[in-house]
């Protein structure tokens, strides 16, 4: 049997773990449970340790001349290694395409998220239209989720470091194929070496696995919930979940407000609301204790000016310990 690419992930100071074995997840698998020979798994952990160093790609022949190693590094953005593909099978045998798979980071504590070049070809993205950086709701307007949507949304508003989760979701690329894509993530509390502030990232990988109708655990098409909330939203009204904790936007459910500035994309305005309308937004959280509430705030175009929309908001029901805000935004005439 020929051999197959193992996916391994290095995201923290924790012993890297496999997390796929050809196009198969894994759920954070020992290396030795696969490498089951000492030289094997010695071999492995020399060679991720090498590229690690290097971030270069390996492909070499063993002293002895009996096996052929090949590793890949999933490097981000800023230059951290998340993983390696690494295969090695006889000098003679042909070598199978790896699954694409692209390393990425949320981070949590600003609302940023960043990815790679591997990621952004995973979506089909034309290098005209890449960007480093981007608000972290952006992440989501690809991605259609499974039914662990609450889990992983709860996990984002507690950003616990230590805290992982895996799931397979589905990915809309660019020229509109849909791909089922497995990803594995782990959060960690990070200093900024720029401010020496600390920060909760959450480091992740996210690997094709084929195309989304054949993948039995991709999610349905649409998610029932969904499509009941867009089929009650009227013309000019826009839906969107957001962390009470820090009144971010998570992600947007159905099309985002036309002309507001909310990508946060590299060079683009920053988005935010208007400073004196804080106070209004932390009571209507507050409120939402009693029930539903209701304001006017201004945010951010993106023409620089300030917009004045009439915002509904709900509370939304996660888990039994996380709750989130369920804002229903308009206009304001």
């Amino acid at each position: 049997m020929a051999a197959k690419w193992l996916l391994i992930e290095i995201f923290g100071d924790a012993a890297p773990s496999i997390i796929g074995v050809g196009s198969t997840p894994r759920r954070f698998m020992a290396l030795d449970k696969v490498l089951k020979g000492s030289g094997s798994f010695d071999t492995a952990l020399s060679v991720i340790a090498e590229v690690a160093a290097s971030l270069k790609q390996i492909d070499r022949t063993s002293a002895d001349g009996g096996r052929r190693i090949i590793a890949k590094p999933l490097v981000t953005f800023s230059g951290r290694l998340h993983g390696v593909y690494f295969w090695s099978g006889r000098p003679g045998e042909q070598v199978p395409a790896p699954d694409p798979a692209g390393a990425w980071i949320f981070n949590l504590t600003e609302g940023k998220a960043s990815g790679s070049d591997d990621l952004l070809d995973l979506y089909g993205v034309p290098s005209s239209e890449r960007h480093t950086e981007k608000a972290m709701a952006g992440a989501f307007t690809r991605l259609r989720t499974n039914h662990d949507e609450s889990e992983a949304l709860s996990k984002i508003i507690h950003s616990q470091p230590g805290t992982i989760h895996q799931a397979v979701w589905t990915v809309e690329r660019d020229d509109k194929e849909l791909r089922a894509a497995h990803f594995s993530c782990r959060m960690l509390l990070e200093v900024d070496p720029k401010d020496g502030r600390s920060q909760v990232i959450l480091r992740g990988i996210t690997q094709d696995i084929g195309p989304a109708l054949s993948v039995v655990s991709a999610p349905p098409p649409v998610v029932l919930e969904y499509r009941v909330l867009e089929a009650a939203t009227n013309e000019g009204e826009h839906r969107a979940i957001v962390n009470l904790k820090t009144l971010r936007l998570i992600r947007w459910i159905g099309e985002p407000v036309p002309g507001l500035a909310w990508e946060s994309v590299d060079d683009q305005i920053e988005p935010g609301m208007h400073p004196e309308d804080l106070r209004v937004a932390l009571a209507m959280s507050e409120g939402l204790a009693r029930g539903k509430t209701q304001g006017a705030l201004r945010f951010r175009q993106l023409s620089g000016e300030w917009q004045t929309y009439d915002v509904d908001a709900s509370l939304m029901v996660l888990d039994q310990h996380t709750t989130a805000g369920l804002v229903m935004i308009r206009a304001a005439p």
